[in-house]
């Protein structure tokens, strides 16, 4: 099976799963392209079954979704950008926040209002 991204606009607008024998009976005739898509791809880079990065050939750096754009001159499927103070990483055309996720194992959410990453408590 295969992925599609029907993408118009630069908009990714619909994605399907095909057999690419059978990918020609899904096409509509709506404005806009169909770009395959990868499952496996994150970050630019490739993820097997397991979880774990292979040599398997990474496709137009990550998954497409409806909402995400597609970049035809760095050949990348983009989400939305999260938060305004969000960077787009160039090498794996993902967003990172200015500050970096603590890594003290505690559950943190970003607060766009401080550009900083509070804890999540069990208080509401």
């Amino acid at each position: 099976m295969a992925h599609y991204a029907k993408v118009s606009n630069g908009l990714v607008t619909q994605v399907i799963v095909a057999e690419p024998e059978f990918f020609e009976t899904f096409v509509d005739s709506s404005p806009g392209e169909w770009i395959q898509t990868s499952y496996n791809t994150r970050g630019g880079k490739h993820y097997g079954q397991e979880g774990l990065e292979d040599d398997g050939v990474a496709l137009r750096k990550n998954y497409a979704g409806v909402g995400y754009t597609y970049d035809a001159t760095r050949d990348a499927f983009i989400a939305p950008q999260p938060f305004n103070s969000w960077i787009l990483n160039e090498d794996t055309c993902q967003w990172d926040s200015p500050v970096p996720y603590p890594t003290d194992d505690k559950r943190y959410t970003w607060d766009e209002a401080t550009t900083n990453w509070i804890e999540v408590t069990g208080e509401t």
